[in-house]
């Protein structure tokens, strides 16, 4: 039986696959094609979105109870160096989880995470300087926020922090541990894009991201008079809450392209499909088939083979059901080595199932990784699974709009005393490829601002340019190093 039953997987999962081919509007651009090693055409590696993500609610990776200036700005750049180490490409960190700011917003009070106490001016711009440290390595800043949770508490006996002036206590909505803005209320919804304007137009921000919480899951709502208000046409309240969250998503899709269209927006939902439509009234299907936003990033965080959430199989649900968004998978990082987790995380070759997954998996364009302090923990030599995965550097996949104009193909491609050299114009970088073999796949040897580096390995090299978009030049043709 369990024969069997391992067969129809297989059989669920490759159809799925194969079927997944519903793609259109603002794709990323494809990989360099990989003809077979015969021809003699080389062939390249895959493109990847390589994230992790940086939790400040709480405190939980950033900055964890230190709050001085000096303490906050090294322990980030502790990261940075890290990520940079391990050829990451780019970080989700939450700048907006508690109806709070990072940076001093006119709709929003200074987050606690930053001073201990709500409200409070750090006495530094963090946004700009965590940006402006990311962007000097490389590394893509994609600012997380939460839609609506506002605060939380431990019980209905305790008192949630007073609201900001800006908020009108009408606006939100109380339940026993969380309180949130009301999805129901224009004047939320408007708030939100707002909010995200401000934070694309003041500051440099590759990627506006939401996470999965939208109606929170497991409270009874109160909300029959909004319906009654706002719901005409909409046959029950179920729908009423989705098609309030789709109108929040829609408009902040829509502002980032008036606003700063080169700005991606992307969305980490929870693993199923069905449980985001029912109980969070998230229909992520629909923003994805509408195009509403350029990244779908699924939290896969169970092992292959789980009983009720079988990363393989959800893999394959988001690949079938991704259509005009590029599909990014997360990873649970931090369950590797947690002795309370599944016999799967006590050992780090289910990272590499899970990545062996992913890979072969054409639509997926990178992994994200929750989250940012377990990767200097290293259980179960987890981190340095992750580094030999990350071994090679990767050109990010182009995601949004294009901005920036195309970039120019890399010319006078030539090897002179012991340097590969090129020419290349504009804003752009050029990324360098090693192939050993043309029947085999090369590497991405460096993506580098110069135009030349020394090499010695005998075999073949190729080098396209990238502009600020990621949008990347037709590679030239291999130069052999004999």
């Amino acid at each position: 039986m369990k024969k069997i039953h391992l067969h129809l997987v297989v059989v669920l999962v490759l159809a799925l696959l194969l079927n997944a081919c519903k793609k259109g509007g603002n794709e990323p651009t494809p990989d360099p094609p990989k003809p077979p090693g015969e021809t003699g055409a080389p062939i390249f590696p895959k493109k990847e979105m390589r994230a992790v993500w940086i939790a400040s609610v709480y405190g939980l990776d950033w900055p964890q109870g230190a709050y001085n200036m000096a303490s906050q700005k090294q322990q980030y750049i502790n990261y940075l160096e890290k990520f940079k180490a391990l050829n990451i490409n780019a970080i989700y960190f939450q700048v907006k989880g508690m109806g709070d700011a990072f940076y001093n917003s006119s709709y929003e009070p200074w987050s606690a995470a930053i001073t201990g106490t709500r409200g409070v001016d750090p006495g530094y711009d963090v946004l700009k300087f965590m940006i402006d440290e990311a962007h000097a390595r490389d590394i893509e800043f994609h600012a997380w926020m939460n839609p609506y949770r506002i605060a939380t508490r431990a019980s209905a006996a305790s008192s949630f922090p007073a609201l900001h002036s800006a908020v009108k206590p009408e606006w939100v909505a109380d339940f026993p541990t969380i309180r949130i803005y009301n999805p129901a209320l224009p004047e939320v919804r408007q708030r939100l894009v707002d909010i995200v304007k401000e934070t694309i137009t003041k500051y440099d921000v590759d990627g506006i991201h939401f996470d999965d919480y939208f109606y929170p899951e497991g409270e009874t709502f109160a909300d029959q008079a909004d319906y009654t208000k706002f719901g005409a046409g909409i046959a029950t309240v179920q729908d009423f809450r989705r098609e309030n969250v789709n109108k929040a998503i829609k408009g902040v899709y829509d502002a980032i392209v008036a606003t700063k269209p080169g700005v991606i927006f992307s969305v980490s939902p929870a693993p199923e499909i069905t449980k985001n439509f029912n109980t969070l009234y998230a229909d992520v299907k629909k923003w994805n088939q509408e195009g509403w936003v350029d990244v779908v990033i699924p939290q896969l965080y169970q092992e292959v083979g789980n009983q009720y959430n079988d990363f393989q199989l959800r893999l394959a649900e988001w690949t079938n059901n991704s259509f005009k968004a590029a599909l990014m998978v997360g990873h649970g990082f931090y369950k590797f080595g947690d002795p309370t987790m599944p016999a799967a995380f006590q050992s780090s070759a289910e990272l590499q199932r899970q990545f062996d997954l992913t890979k072969l998996n054409t639509k997926v364009i990178g992994n994200a990784m929750y989250s940012a302090k377990y990767l200097d923990m290293n259980k179960v030599g987890i981190t340095d699974k992750l580094a030999a995965i990350y071994k090679d550097p990767a050109v990010m996949p182009f995601l949004g709009r294009s901005v920036a104009a195309a970039p120019a193909e890399a010319t006078n491609i030539r090897i002179e005393n012991g340097e590969l050299k090129w020419n290349a114009s504009g804003n752009v970088k050029s990324v360098v490829y090693y192939f050993s073999d043309l029947k085999k796949e090369g590497k991405v040897l460096t993506i580098t601002k110069g135009n030349s580096i020394s090499i010695n390995a005998i075999g073949y090299y190729s080098v396209s340019t990238l502009n600020t978009d990621s949008q990347e030049s037709k590679p030239s043709a291999v130069m052999e190093k004999k």
